[in-house]
């Protein structure tokens, strides 16, 4: 669940981080964060500054991008950080699919072209119906 902690359309996001997984994503004021005379990474500390001081909340907190401008994509809960690439990866979408090194799920095989999708049980691309 993401919490709005101040209103407005200008909003950081922050993950927090709790053993390697997000447990939690808040927003707050792009002012809060300095913007706009500071740039990532500094938003990150100014932001991060807030959360401890004011909000008074614990813990480790990473600034998110809604539009993935910022640590690969917007962290959702139970997307993982990878701390070594500083970037968030989504969940496993299906036991068959591997992470590669883009941290992107892979399906075994490649999608074909055109309105597929992915069956884990007969662990294949199966083509939706028309009509």
């Amino acid at each position: 669940m993401t919490v709005a902690l101040s209103g407005g359309l200008d909003m950081a996001y922050f993950a927090k981080i709790e053993s390697g997984i997000v447990t939690q994503v808040i927003s707050v004021s792009n002012e809060v964060c300095g913007e706009p005379s500071l740039v990532f990474p500094d938003t990150c500390a100014a932001g991060r500054a807030f959360i401890a001081n004011t909000l008074k909340l614990e813990g480790t907190w990473k600034q998110t991008s809604y539009n993935n401008n910022i640590r690969k994509q917007y962290a959702g809960i139970g997307f993982s950080y990878d701390e070594l690439k500083d970037e968030f990866v989504a969940p496993q979408p299906f036991p068959s699919w591997s992470l590669d090194s883009n941290n992107d799920w892979q399906a075994p095989t490649l999608r074909p072209e055109g309105n597929f999708y992915w069956d884990e049980e007969s662990l294949s691309w199966v083509e939706v119906p028309v009509g």
